[in-house]
């Protein structure tokens, strides 16, 4: 029995080698052409066939849509014994639960590798049986990637692969079929994909690191290629703790994630239209709102990371103060999820135009091309229509460009009476404060910012207090306005 166990593993890894040399294009298990000819037809037709699916093909899944401060930490490719080891001993040390997609013919080699990943609490899945480049492959030569994965690591493992992903994370439409086929949940791209470093400093690939640690993030690293792989564990625990958010298993994300309804079917989403017709158009500047009594309206322009932004939700929620964020569209184009962490903790969402340039500088039709693309991405990203208020970039504008706004549906636009300063990187927080605290009066709109490496977030409970302190309650602009979104 013991030198069958032992004859396996080499039979298996011959058998996988020929099959992976049978996927590549041109290549059989025959020998070429040649040797097809001498199998005969017996053979061919003997030969399974793999029938292309043509039911719905598996989601794409670059990230996970959730409003939770979770992400997943996933691994392509298994790398050495040495190697491997480590890692999953600084994944241990400090308590992160990962997700790695193992390549076959490693898993063939190396079963007691996998099983460790198991038997450590992380999760395996499919990076194809040998990693190659599957745009480049038909149809059952991408099912035989795939699927010889899936029945290799479940017959080492036990465990059923659910989601698939490629060497490089490239995919096309036949990868999507046979996930599909496969009965797998998605074919898994990533958020943030981290490559061998450059000479930076430790300091440096911590912001670098944090800079793309999202809600709802998929983070990749290839155990092949990062050069001493473990000792980037703890600059991701680090990223993580300083943005406040956890990682869990991929699997898990998906399961806390919800859909996203296509644009169309949005409530709303129309609301905002191109309009050449602005001549007559009629709008209402908002800088303030006289005879409001004691109430301020306290907004953030811009956009920033998930650290910076997140930390300003949370001393809002500490002082249960409701803000009104005008939103840099491109921003959220590329993390929409933190878009809808804004709206879920009860403070409104705006257009801050698409692409943030000066309004007055742009034609008519640009304008309200940047316009509408950017309520067209807020609107898909928090899956609702956003508030109706619009802020120009710098504030400025004159009669043309509001109209030219107005006559999109846009006719309230938001300014501001009360001008922090905080986009200054020089500006402490106490000149913010002192600034905001001198200008506020009765009804005023105060502008700050939710951009990084500024000291908006040191100087908010400063500003709050203060303003509290005074007697002011602090509400969104809509309430200041008393309109209804």
């Amino acid at each position: 029995m013991s030198n069958k166990r032992g004859l396996f593993p080499i039979l298996l890894r011959l058998l996988l080698s020929a099959a992976a040399i049978a996927a590549l294009p041109g290549c059989s298990l025959l020998g070429g052409d040649g040797a097809s000819k001498v199998a005969g037809s017996e053979a061919a037709s003997a030969k399974p066939q793999v029938v292309r699916y043509d039911g719905e093909p598996s989601k794409e899944l670059p990230f996970v849509y959730t409003g939770r401060r979770e992400l997943a930490l996933t691994f392509n490719g298994l790398a050495d014994d040495k190697t491997l080891r480590a890692l999953l001993d600084e994944l241990d040390k400090y308590g992160i639960k990962a997700t790695f997609f193992v390549p076959g013919m490693r898993a063939a080699e190396e079963p007691d590798l996998v099983k460790e990943i198991v038997s450590r609490g992380h999760e395996i899945e499919n990076n194809t049986l040998s990693r190659l480049d599957m745009t480049k492959l038909n149809y059952e030569q991408i099912y035989n990637e795939i699927h010889l994965d899936n029945e290799i690591i479940e017959r080492e493992t036990g465990v059923r692969p659910s989601y698939v992903r490629t060497k490089s994370g490239d995919y096309n439409d036949d990868v999507r079929l046979v996930a599909a086929q496969e009965g797998m949940k998605a074919v898994v791209r990533s958020s943030f994909f981290l490559h061998n470093w450059n000479g930076q400093s430790e300091r440096e690939k911590l912001l670098y690191i944090r800079k793309h640690t999202t809600r709802g993030g998929i983070l990749t690293v290839d155990t092949e290629e990062l050069d001493d792989v473990a000792s980037v564990i703890p600059l991701f625990a680090e990223a993580a703790k300083e943005v406040g958010y956890r990682f869990v298993l991929l699997d898990e994300l998906v399961r806390h994630g919800s859909e996203r309804k296509p644009l169309e079917q949005i409530e709303g989403y129309d609301a905002i239209r191109m309009n050449a017709d602005y001549g007559n158009a009629k709008y209402d500047l908002i800088y303030n709102k006289p005879n409001a009594g004691k109430k301020i309206a306290l907004t953030f322009d811009d956009w920033g990371t998930d650290y910076t932004i997140t930390k300003i939700l949370d001393i809002l929620d500490k002082y249960r103060v409701k803000a009104t964020f005008f939103l840099r569209a491109n921003g959220v184009e590329a993390n929409p999820n933190l878009a809808r962490a804004i709206l879920d903790d009860g403070d409104e969402v705006a257009n801050h135009t698409y692409s943030h340039p000066v309004v007055t500088t742009l034609s008519p039709e640009r304008l309200q091309e940047d316009i509408l693309r950017a309520y067209r991405v807020i609107t898909e990203a928090i899956q609702e229509r956003p508030t109706m208020l619009f802020r120009p970039p710098t504030g400025k504008i004159d009669e043309t460009t509001a109209k030219v706004i107005a006559a999109m549906g846009y006719d309230k636009i938001a300014q501001y009476d009360v001008d922090s300063s905080d986009y200054l990187r020089d500006h402490t927080a106490k000149q913010i404060t002192d600034d905001v605290l001198s200008q506020a009066h009765d009804g005023s709109i105060v502008l700050m910012h939710m951009l990084d490496d500024t000291h908006t977030e040191e100087a908010l409970p400063a500003v709050i207090e203060g303003l509290e302190r005074k007697g002011y309650k602090l509400v969104t602009v809509t309430e200041l306005i008393g309109e209804k979104n």
